[in-house]
């Protein structure tokens, strides 16, 4: 089974970097087909060993991930939760924090920040966590403190945020931390700041974020791009991004990234003081859309 699991990561991991969540859900239906651990009670599964119970737990944070991006909430937190268990019965407490950090993200996008800010604050432990995964929990912390109304507390998280990964990777980093780049900080940056409507400073990073070479999920600081632009009021700036953007629209692989390009659009339709291309715009990328989320709204999944 160990093989069959890690070639499996292997394989979604790839196929989410190049082509996003949407791609790499056949991959998650053969296995949850061909390994029949992934749907039995994990509490059933401690005689397994603790290298066979680490590997699906691997695989099961993988999976839960796949599942978030690709739309698929609830079987991600089942998913999530599952990985968590298996995590902590066979004692991989790396593996554990990251499920930890994905199910703060998950509870976030979904509109839970409380249960996002408890999720992320399960990751601390007695001992000190090394830069880059404390810098990744101080970025869940500033989300969700910006959704519950914060102001200046996510900004001084952010900053906390940036310093921590400044320490640069040490050791004590877990093999997983190697895709918290500075892109990545770059683009939660500036959606924080986008979340407190602090559009001069979000617009800037947002966009360096969106147009850094980088695996596919990071469409999504490209939608949050759109959004900021078109909550700001930047109309030539959203009309052009929305001309990149609608040509490759069907081919993105991340739902998450083209409900919030189609939330954007669809506001655009109706937005006071639009100007007339700028809607004609939006329908034009409404309609690109439209091919992808029919196939990613498909019911045919095998969950757990």
């Amino acid at each position: 089974m160990i093989p069959l699991a890690v070639h499996t990561i292997e394989r979604l991991v790839a196929l989410d970097a190049t082509s996003g969540a949407t791609s790499a859900m056949p991959v998650v239906r053969e296995a949850m087909r061909r390994i029949p651990e992934l749907s039995a009670d994990p509490r059933t599964l401690g005689a397994q060993g603790s290298d066979r119970l680490a590997a699906l737990a691997e695989l099961c944070e993988v999976i839960g991930w796949i599942l978030f991006d690709a739309g698929f909430y609830r079987a991600a937190h089942r998913m999530n939760a599952r990985a968590l268990t298996l995590a902590e019965l066979c004692g991989d407490r790396w593996t554990a924090r990251f499920v930890l950090l994905n199910d703060s993200m998950l509870k976030a996008h979904t509109g839970a920040p409380r249960a996002a800010l408890e999720t992320a604050a399960r990751v601390n432990g007695t001992r000190p966590l090394p830069a880059r995964v404390s810098s990744l929990v101080l970025i869940r912390r500033a989300h969700a403190i910006a959704m519950l109304g914060g102001d200046r507390e996510p900004r001084d998280l952010m900053a906390r945020a940036q310093s921590r990964f400044l320490d640069g990777i040490s050791r004590h980093d877990p093999p997983w931390a190697w895709w918290i780049d500075r892109t990545e900080l770059l683009g939660h940056q500036g959606w924080v700041l986008a979340r407190l409507r602090q559009w001069d400073r979000a617009v800037p990073l947002l966009y360096e974020a969106a147009t850094a070479p980088g695996p596919s999920y990071r469409n999504l600081f490209t939608a949050q791009l759109l959004s900021a632009l078109a909550r700001a009021g930047a109309w030539r700036e959203a009309e052009d991004l929305i001309a990149e953007v609608a040509p490759r629209a069907a081919r993105i692989g991340s739902v998450r990234t083209t409900r919030t390009l189609r939330r954007t659009a669809t506001g655009l339709l109706t937005r006071p003081g639009a100007p007339a291309p700028l809607r004609e715009a939006a329908a034009f990328l409404l309609e690109s859309l439209t091919a992808t989320e029919a196939v990613s709204s498909s019911p045919r999944l095998v969950t757990p």
